[in-house]
Formats: structure tokens, sequence, C-alpha cells
């Protein structure tokens, strides 16, 4: 009955951990949840205003197949101003959702048996994505030391003819590590000498604390034909049930990426993209305002780690998820999975939900979401102490 694509398709690891706390939590249990992946914080005001006053006119028809010009001169206004990007409308492509986006760009330009580098610790639906579109994940382990960021020396033993496209994620999910701008430069003008298309997935590019995001396509000229941009509003504006994504390509793969788009989706709900207009101009304050708060949770989580000594983490410098290394626990805890093995634990014995490693493809760490309280910060991370040093010393 089933498809040989929906029969290998694995479920999210992200999504299961959800359900099962909103399963606990269906049954009366307290549980903190520090597994999430979205805001902690409502969309502004002024962008559900805008929501709303686009119902009451009736903007509810359909509209061009790749976004509304409005939006799209609002996602290029975007890129110029902030990212010092030179994109027309007909080069951008709105979706629903930055998922969307990505799939659409892998379904414009991946062939049956092409190689996608996906370097490892990695978005748990990369692989995923790659795989049904008929392409071959390859994925490339990345090294503690650098911070899980990936070099040149990692991706070479990799490459070949069949090696097609790399996806970048910066600011990273799940380690919030990001890239320099001479790494980037580095990186990414020698794999466009090797005619490496790059996906680069920029959502999380207003969460950042210690570095200056670099855009990837701001590199160079030649950096930018060959770059998919993938931006969205999920995590800037905290949008995301209103699921509004965007590719930033040259002409030619944009075409191809809306002509894929109208026959599969036609475009997103046309309330989103009008509220999206205020969202990617007006939403500033809001912003910084999330970006302060997450920065004290941040900071507030390794100065706990730095204290307490006994486990290490990648230091974040964006998006909202802090990398925790339980390879210490391994002598003590004889699981196929130690990630998935403490993740239940937790849940199950301190009603505390992380998301194991192992979707990440990095299997001695688990994920911390501060898109939460602080107090569930602090609550979470004082169970998780006590059950590591019961772990430790039994």
């Amino acid at each position: 009955m089933l498809s040989n694509r929906a029969s290998n398709i694995s479920p999210s690891i992200t999504l299961g951990i959800s359900a099962k706390v909103k399963e606990l939590k269906s049954k009366g249990q307290a549980i903190i949840n520090l597994s999430i992946g979205e805001p902690d914080f409502l969309t502004p005001d002024k962008v559900k205003a805008e929501g709303i006053r686009a119902i009451k006119e009736n903007i509810t028809k359909y509209d061009a197949a790749s976004g509304s010009l409005k939006v799209k001169e609002a996602v290029c206004q975007k890129l110029k101003r902030e990212n010092g990007l030179d994109y027309t409308p007909d080069q951008i492509v709105v979706s629903n959702g930055a998922k969307h986006a990505i799939t659409n760009g892998l379904l414009a330009t991946i062939n049956p048996g092409d190689e996608v580098l996906i370097p490892v610790p990695y978005w748990v639906s990369y692989p995923e994505m790659v795989g049904l579109v008929g392409g071959v994940p390859v994925l490339v382990q990345t090294k503690k030391e650098n911070g899980f960021k990936v070099t040149l020396e990692d991706i070479e033993p990799h490459l070949n003819e069949k090696t097609k496209m790399i996806i970048l994620t910066n600011p990273s999910n799940p380690t919030g590590n990001v890239f320099s701008r001479e790494e980037l430069e580095n990186l990414c003008t020698n794999l466009v000498e090797k005619n490496i298309l790059i996906l680069a997935d920029e959502i999380y590019e207003k969460v950042i604390y210690d570095e200056e995001f670099v855009s990837i396509a701001s590199l160079s000229e030649e950096i930018y034909d060959k770059t998919i941009l993938i931006n969205g509003l999920s995590k800037s504006a905290s949008m995301t049930g209103w699921r509004m994504g965007y590719s930033a390509t040259n002409k030619t793969l944009a075409k191809a990426i809306g002509s894929i788009q109208s026959h599969l989706t036609t475009h997103p709900s046309t309330i989103t993209m009008a509220a999206s207009v205020v969202a990617l101009n007006d939403c500033e304050e809001d912003v910084n305002l999330m970006v302060k708060t997450y920065k004290e949770r941040r900071d507030y989580i390794e100065s706990f780690f730095k204290d307490w000594g006994r486990l290490d983490i990648i230091p974040p410098k964006g998006a909202f998820y802090v990398f925790i290394d339980i390879g210490p626990l391994a002598e003590k805890i004889k699981a196929d999975s130690l990630s998935l093995q403490v993740c239940d634990d937790m849940i199950e014995l301190h009603k505390t939900a992380f998301v194991p490693g192992i979707g990440f493809g990095q299997d001695d760490f688990i994920r911390l979401s501060y898109a939460a309280s602080m107090e569930d910060i602090k609550e979470g991370l004082k169970r998780f102490k006590t059950y590591v040093e019961n772990v430790l010393e039994d």
C-alpha cells in the first residue's frame, strides 16, 4: 500500500517528544518542557492586527503562486537593509514556512542519486527531506573542538562527481553556534569553485548574541549565484503557526521553485502574507526584546554549567538551544541509545523534557531549549543535575 518513499521516512524525534509532553500533561502531570523549538513569545500585536485587517478587508482570494508582490517587495527590502543583499521580487518565492522553502529548493535542484552534504549534528528533517526528493544525504561528521562547525577538512573526504549541494545552518540548530565571516568565506569560496550549491538555512539569523551575523549570499557574486537562501518569520517574529518562509535565489532557480510551488501548494495564506509585511518592516523592538531575554537565559545556563563543572556544553552564540555533552554518562548507562535513555529517564523520573541528540546524529549529546521561562530553566537544570549526580555516583 505505501510507497517506498513513505515506508523509508523516519518520524521526527522532536515532534515525538512534543507529543509525549502533551500526552503527559493531558494526564495531569506537570512537565517542564525544555525541548520545544519555538519562541515562548507571542506574535507581536501589530502583526496580529494586520492579519485581522486582511480578513476584514477580504484579502482572502488567490494571489501569485510565488507570493504576493507586497510581501516579496518587503522581503527584498529586508535583505537589502539587514544583509546588504540586492534581490528583486522575481528572485523571491514565499512559501508555507522555511521547511517548505527548503523542500522546494531541493526539488528544483536535486536529481535522483545526487549527493547532498549534511554536517553532523544536523536539524532532524534535513536527511529526510533530501531522501524524499530522491537525493542521497551524505552525513559529514564535525568535531566538538571546532564547536561542531563544519570545515573543508571535514568535507573533503566526501566530495566526488555526485556531490551537488551542501546544507549550512547558521546559527545552528541544535548547537547554537555561529560561523564567523572568515570561516564562511574560506568554506563557501572553495565549495563554489567546485560547483557545489549552498542551501543556506538562516532562519535563526535574528537570534544572535556575540557575533555579527553574515548572510552567506553576501560573501561574493559567485557565492550569491550558487546560494539558495532560506529564511522566514517563525523564529524572528514568533510566527510558527502562521507558516511563512521564503527563498532568495538567482532568477533561473526562483522561476523553477515558483513553478514547482504552483503545482503543489500555490502560495501561503493571503492573511499570513499580509501580516508578514508588517513583521518584516516594523518589528525591530519586539525582536530586540526577545533576543535580550534569550541572552539573559543563555548567560544563566552557561554560568550554571561552568559552576557545576561535571558536563560540557557547546557555548551557544545564537538561536535558543544548548547542546549538552552527556558522554561522561556512557559508562554508567548501558543502552542502545545513550541520549534516548537519558531523555526518557528525565521525562519519566524528573518530569523534564529534553531532545535526544541521536535525532541530530550525535548520540552523546542532548539539546536543551531555553525558549522557556527562567523559572522552568532553573528548575529543569536543577532536576538534570540531580539525575546526573545520581548516575555518576551509582
